[in-house]
């Protein structure tokens, strides 16, 4: 991407064993009006070993049904039709949190602050350096990988919560918040032995060794959830 004829191509990155699975392997999406500018980007990323595909607008990337991998999004900011901006903000309205890059000859400081706030991995301008922008697709790469695994994480949460009964689930949430077991017992008016049973239910069925796990698993649960309470 740089002009400067004095910087020396990066040399390709190994692709880690993990990352030969298909579904695992990285994939950029790189999204721009300019030909050129894509073709280049595309061979950017081949010659570091790094899976991409092109767009030529937002709409087309929208319209594209993209396979379910780790990657990120390398994005132009004036485009014909919608802009970059207008996709980064489509995509977390819709909770899509794939990580963004935006690569752009049109940029200004609102505009990047704009961008960075609303979580933008960088923000760089064309031209730029070759090993600068596979530096940010690299944190990009990163970071969609952690988000996923994290995300993979609450599933299993939610997989072994949905076993729990209603009474079970009353009785996890007085446990991570710290109640005691006659404290349980006075507050849902049941036995404090019937207490010790639900909560050895809990125990099994969410596969946690002590009250730190149960509290570990409802903090990795999404706000709006443990809000709910005891409808989860």
């Amino acid at each position: 991407m740089s002009n400067d004829p004095q910087e020396t191509r990066p040399q390709p990155r190994p692709v880690s064993p993990k990352s030969r699975v298909g579904e695992e392997r990285p994939l950029v999406l790189i999204v721009d009006d300019d030909e050129r500018v894509r073709t280049a980007l595309q061979e950017l990323m081949m010659s570091a070993g790094i899976d991409s595909e092109c767009f030529a607008s937002t709409r087309e990337f929208l319209d594209s049904e993209l396979p379910d991998r780790p990657g990120c999004l390398i994005l132009d900011v004036r485009m014909p039709g919608s802009s970059g901006l207008d996709l980064q903000n489509h995509l977390a309205t819709n909770g899509d949190a794939k990580p963004i890059i935006f690569l752009t000859g049109h940029g200004d400081i609102p505009m990047s602050v704009h961008a960075m706030k609303a979580g933008a991995v960088d923000f760089l301008t064309k031209p730029v350096r070759d090993q600068t922008l596979l530096d940010a697709v690299g944190a990009g790469i990163a970071r969609d990988i952690g988000r996923r695994a994290a995300a993979r994480v609450v599933k299993h949460h939610m997989e072994r919560l949905a076993t729990l009964t209603p009474r079970e689930r009353q009785v996890l949430r007085e446990v991570v918040h710290g109640r005691l077991n006659k404290q349980i017992a006075f507050d849902l008016g049941i036995s404090e032995i019937t207490v010790k049973l639900h909560r050895g239910n809990v125990m099994r069925k969410m596969q946690a060794t002590s009250a730190g796990d149960l509290i570990r698993v409802w903090e990795a649960l999404p706000e709006g959830l443990r809000e709910k309470g005891t409808t989860l």
